[in-house]
């Protein structure tokens, strides 16, 4: 907050992960913005304010996740079990890779990597977790330089194994019933339940006697479906589940409805 008798600031930008052991680079600034050119690794920022009397408490930032479709290199991801070869290949040879890689912001883990060849093998990978790794390029080395010089190459995400979703999507609901239609919609399935990338739904719907059973498979973005050809004044159940490469996850718990008696749709 603006204060005449504020002096200044303190902004403390600290690489995620740090494993340089280095303390954070350190700025003061008498204006409150400051435009920074940072690679897309993860970064906490630290600001606080401080006059003749000495320092405020200080608040922390952390620099939310972006995805950038420009980045100029590709990265290729090779399973072997629970260990991964991550290969790419540069467009320039820079004097070393910094590898990042975890699943989540506070489990990211750093290399680097010194030799021209675009190549690096992960080791002891947590089967059903979604992997991030970042890769970036810089020409100096040392270890308090990288967050002034790395620029990134690339970005991807991989399951070092895939599982299959353990658990169907939520808020199933059907509504706009008439005689020989109706409508379901649902929200997709939590990302910490599909334990793989997503390919799909699957939605099976039959009627109470099961004279009659049908399947439906709707791609991963697909959250609706509208139900047709019912039959009237009959009784239906339906169920949803997601499936991944690995195969089909449980369903949903049946819900119920009725179609119309009478109607023209």
């Amino acid at each position: 907050t603006p204060s005449e008798n504020i002096l200044g600031y303190y902004i403390s930008m600290e690489r995620i992960p740090n494993s340089c052991k280095d303390s954070p680079n350190r700025m003061v600034l008498k204006d409150r913005k400051v435009l920074l050119n940072v690679s897309m690794a993860y970064y906490r920022i630290s600001i606080s304010a401080f006059n003749k009397a000495g320092e405020s408490p200080r608040a922390i930032y952390s620099v939310p996740d972006f995805s950038a479709t420009d980045l100029p290199g590709q990265i290729h991801v090779k399973h072997q079990g629970t260990n991964a070869v991550i290969t790419w290949t540069p467009d320039y040879k820079p004097k070393c890779f910094v590898v990042d890689w975890g699943t989540g912001k506070e489990d990211m883990h750093m290399k680097v990597i010194t030799t021209a060849t675009g190549n690096f093998t992960l080791d002891s990978l947590q089967p059903y977790k979604l992997y991030k790794l970042m890769v970036h390029t810089s020409d100096v080395c040392q270890c308090e330089s990288f967050m002034k010089h790395e620029k990134t190459f690339g970005v991807t995400r991989f399951y070092s194994v895939e599982g299959v979703p353990r658990a169907g999507p939520n808020n199933v609901t059907v509504l706009n019933i008439t005689k020989h239609s109706a409508l379901v919609k649902w929200t997709e399935i939590a990302a910490e339940d599909c334990l793989g990338f997503l390919q799909g739904y699957r939605i099976s719907y039959t009627d109470s006697l099961r004279t009659k059973s049908l399947a439906v498979t709707l791609n991963s973005s697909t959250t609706s479906y509208h139900l047709t050809g019912l039959k009237a004044k009959t009784v239906y159940r339906v169920q949803i589940s997601g499936f991944t490469n690995a195969g089909e996850g449980p369903p949903t718990l049946s819900q119920l409805f009725s179609t119309h008696k009478y109607g023209t749709v």
